[in-house]
This record gives structure tokens, sequence and C-alpha cells, in this order.
């Protein structure tokens, strides 16, 4: 059977090699429990330990300030319930276009919490209207929380990073960032760029699923909402996932020993589908931000015409993986919220390619010929 062409690598990533191998000592003979204090138990906690180094390091933060979480989606729940239990956060700001878990969070808490939630203006391009940002906040006493990804997992677009950190410190609110799409892709340091909270997740870098991390900061640490043991330093009960932790902090090794060489690369996969769509077809627009954006991912509208409303289902037939939007919505009857919030009420049928070093520009090519198919 031909392999397929894997163009969703937003939607997760092949683990890497390397990390396969990280991982398989600890599937195998070192199977102790961390929270043991013979031998066995001592090698898999050293283990954890070393990896929450790793992410310590490449965030110039302390290795308490590292949480393992099962995924991004359990970091930003953490992150987000905690400073409304512990920091008493009575608004949230965040955007329409967030990621799913964030926008249902918000929802949860304004029910259940009693917690303002508002929305940033975005701009024609999707990106975060950064005045309507700075005059939500200085427009309300509440304690407030900021919730803005760094990366959107649809379209791309980049967070001013380094804005959005200053303006919260100014008006003295705490900043969440989503990185689930940024981590592993950019280089990211706390002690440069302030944020309080940070979410990331191995498999959207070539690491294991069912592992990620919280970077909380020191001062706005929050307690664990799974409540049992001691695990985590007290901050995540539940046995640790002693081989996920592993091949996350490989992962996350290998990404930034070869951060600017890979980027370099995938953006060249990136442009070379670009130019070929647009030498192509007519009438070809692309979601987002031109330049301001993840090097990894290209959001492409197409006309609508008959063949167009299930590209996505002929794509598969013919080997080509992508989506439509979030592979956490897949399944779901309605469309887009990213793309609504963007282009309210079009009929353009909207598919996303995203892309990895482990892609090559003969199968743009031969995707290019498959596009044909349907739009001639």
């Amino acid at each position: 059977m031909k392999s397929p062409i894997y163009f969703d690598n937003a939607a997760t990533t092949a683990i890497a090699p390397e990390v396969v191998q990280a991982m398989l000592p600890f599937l195998n003979e070192h199977y102790g429990n961390p929270s043991s204090v013979y031998s066995l138990g001592r090698d898999t906690r050293a283990a954890i330990e070393t990896a929450r180094k790793t992410i310590a390091q490449i965030l110039n933060a302390q290795t308490s300030e590292i949480v393992f979480t099962s995924c991004g989606t359990e970091a930003n729940n953490m992150a987000i319930k905690g400073a409304v239990i512990y920091h008493q956060v009575k608004r949230i700001i965040t955007s329409p276009i967030e990621h799913h878990c964030v926008i249902h969070i918000a929802d949860y808490l304004k029910e259940f919490h009693q917690v303002k939630i508002e929305y940033v203006q975005l701009l024609s391009d999707g990106m975060v209207d950064l005045e309507h940002l700075e005059s939500l906040l200085k427009d309300n006493q509440d304690k407030t929380l900021v919730s803005l990804m760094y990366a959107n997992n649809e379209i791309g677009n980049l967070l001013d990073f380094e804005k959005v950190s200053q303006l919260c410190k100014t008006h003295q609110a705490l900043f969440h960032s989503d990185t689930v799409q940024a981590f592993g892709h950019f280089p990211i340091d706390v002690q440069k760029v302030e944020v309080d909270f940070l979410s990331a997740s191995a498999h959207k870098f070539h690491g294991p699923k069912g592992i990620g991390f919280l970077y909380q900061k020191k001062k706005s640490k929050v307690a664990s909402f799974l409540h049992g043991g001691g695990q985590e330093r007290g901050y995540r009960a539940g046995t640790e996932n002693v081989y996920g932790i592993v091949g996350l902090g490989k992962a996350a090794e290998l990404a930034y020993q070869h951060l600017e060489k890979d980027r370099q690369y995938i953006q060249s996969i990136k442009d070379y589908f670009k130019e070929q769509l647009l030498a192509n077809f007519k009438d070809i627009q692309f979601n987002g931000h031109s330049k301001n954006s993840l090097f990894t991912v290209l959001n492409v509208s197409f006309p609508e015409n008959d063949a167009a409303s299930m590209l996505l289902f002929n794509l598969d037939i013919e080997g080509i993986c992508a989506s439509g939007g979030s592979a956490c919505n897949s399944g779901a009857s309605t469309g887009s919220h990213v793309i609504d919030a963007i282009r309210p009420n079009s009929n353009r049928i909207n598919i996303r390619f995203s892309f990895s070093k482990y892609n090559h520009l003969s199968e743009v090519d031969v995707v290019i010929q498959v596009l044909k198919k349907y739009f001639s």
C-alpha cells in the first residue's frame, strides 16, 4: 500500500525515531513507579526530572515551574480554571479564534463561576486588534486573565507575544498563552517575555500523544484540580506518564537543536505550495496573515463548486491527508469557528495543509495534480 501524503501536521506529527528509541527502555525494563523509594522507582523519577530540566532550560524557566500534563487541553484547563479559583480572576479576555478548549473553559466559567468573558476584536486578516485589547484592559478594575494563543492552529496567525505581555504587565493582568502550535517551532524565553501560564503538547513537535506540560510562573502558580497523591510536586495528582514524559523531553531537545534548519526547510515547502497554487488555479485565496504566520500552516480557500464540496473526502481517497480545521473538532457538523470569525457567511471551501520536516517538495507536486481534477 502506498504511503499517504501527510499534510496535516498541525493535527499531529509523526514520532521521531530518536524519540521512540528514548521511550523504549521505559516501556520495557525501567517500569518502576517513580514514587517508589527503591532503585527501580528512582530510575524513572530521575528520567522525569531530566525531561523537566530540558523543558525548563528551553524556556529559561525554573524546573519547579514545569508541570507535566496529559495534553495541551489539560494544561489550558489547569491554567485558566486555576486563575479563577486561586487568583480570584473575575474577568477573562480572550479571542473568538482560540482553540475550543479555551473557548469552552471560558463558557463554563461564565456559567458556573460568574466570570465575565470579553472577546478582543480581530482585524480583517484574523490578527488580534491590540488597540482594542489595550482599551479592554484599561476599562475595568476586575482581576483579569488574558488568554491568547501564540500561533493559531487553523490559519497560523502569530500573536505579538511581547506586546501582549507588556500590556498585561502594565495593567496588572495575568497572561496565559496556548503555545501548542508554537513550542518546538519558535524560541520562547520567559525571562525576556513574561507570561504567567504557557501550555504545550508533545505530539505537535514529533513527540508522543497523551503528554504535555504547563509552565506556571512561580508567583502565579495554581493548585491541582486532580486530587489524590502528591505527584508533580503536589500540582497534579496521579501516577506520571513516564515514557510519555521521556518522549516529550527528547522531542523538545531535538526540536530546539535543529530549530532554524527545520524552519527554513518547512518554510520552503509552504512557499513552494503557495506558489504552485497561485500558478495553477484561478481565484485561490489564503486565510490568515500573509507574512506574520506559522511556517507549518497554510490555510487555502478554494472557490465553491460541486466537486469542491467533497474535497477533503476526495483528497483522502487519493491518499492525501489534510483537514478543514482543528482535529479536535473532527466529526462535528458545524464548520470552522475560526473561518467563520474572519470570513462570515462565506461559501468557499477552506482546507488546512500543514507541514513538517518529514515532508518533501515532490509531495506538493502530487497534491497539485490531484487538485487539478477538481479545479480545472
